[in-house]
């Protein structure tokens, strides 16, 4: 992902490599959530519908919630994230990067085989680290109360925990759904960043280079949004409150996507598409530049 000369980065220890990846990926996750959250926040909330608040559209959930909760409402639930941030993106980066040579298959340089095989993986593994959390995220961006009336998160996960425990009707309901959202996501991200990054050419011009990134980086979001959001509909719906207390409706993540297109029809599978494009399609370009900006100025330090 760095624009260093491949003799350079050879310089570089294999375990200092990934400890630059670490701190890269976790400052570029702190950076995304920071910016993006109030997106995230909408997009759960059309996802979940219901509750006796209906929402036509992205602007006039904005107008809702900002209404009924306040300004503050659409960083409901960032503490999760950011906390997970470190891990779950030096998860991400680290697998994706060590996994590589695994799905070479003989050839000279990685394919675009290669970059999506070693997405994919990145986002199955970093989905089990990150699920306990996402569950405690959902449940706070589902409550609509008042900013200032509602539950922090600690209190949050102490009730989950008292009530369900750890497994997975607790802290770890819905991480089939979770693996299968981000490992599509990251095998379509990193599969079509990658590949296109090496189909053109880098230009001397820092501004025209900036653009040709986050294009190529708000592309991939995009497109990587598309593929995986019936699983993220499926995942708040298991994470988030059922329709009816005591009873649980929505359980596995096939068994919910099912579930949703029998009783909503097939446009309900891409609920929040719109907020989650307009989160991660910038989020996306911001989370790679970031990433590689940081990573590529600790290795100049480091050579």
């Amino acid at each position: 992902m760095s624009t260093q000369p491949a003799a350079q980065q050879k310089e570089l220890p294999m375990l200092k490599r990934a400890a630059l990846q670490v701190v890269a990926g976790g400052s570029a996750g702190f950076v995304e959530v920071c910016i993006m959250q109030p997106l995230d926040v909408v997009k759960t909330r059309m996802q979940l519908g219901g509750g006796g608040h209906h929402y036509k559209g992205v602007f006039d959930c904005f107008a809702k919630m900002s209404r009924q909760e306040g300004f503050f409402a659409f960083w409901k639930g960032i503490l999760p994230p950011i906390i997970a941030e470190t891990p779950k993106r030096a998860i991400k980066f680290v697998c994706f990067e060590q996994t590589k040579p695994l799905f070479m298959f003989g050839a000279a340089a990685p394919t675009p085989l290669t970059f999506s095989l070693a997405g994919l993986t990145a986002g199955l593994i970093e989905s089990i680290a990150v699920n306990p959390f996402e569950v405690v995220k959902v449940t706070q961006q589902a409550d609509k109360t008042k900013m200032k009336e509602a539950q922090s998160t600690w209190t949050v996960t102490r009730q989950i925990i008292q009530k369900d425990g750890f497994g997975l009707r607790g802290l770890n309901k819905g991480v089939t759904a979770t693996m299968g959202r981000n490992g599509l996501f990251n095998m379509v991200y990193f599969g079509f960043y990658h590949s296109v990054m090496k189909l053109t050419s880098a230009s001397d011009d820092h501004f025209k280079e900036f653009f040709r990134k986050f294009a190529i980086g708000f592309t991939s979001g995009t497109l990587a949004c598309f593929v995986n959001i019936p699983f993220d509909v499926a995942k708040s719906r298991i994470q988030g409150p059922q329709p009816q207390p005591g009873i649980i409706k929505y359980k596995s993540a096939l068994g919910s996507i099912l579930l949703v297109y029998r009783e909503e029809g097939f446009r309900a599978l891409y609920k929040g598409l719109v907020p989650k494009i307009m989160r991660l399609g910038p989020g996306g370009a911001i989370l790679l530049l970031v990433y590689e900006y940081v990573l590529d100025v600790m290795k100049k330090k480091c050579l």
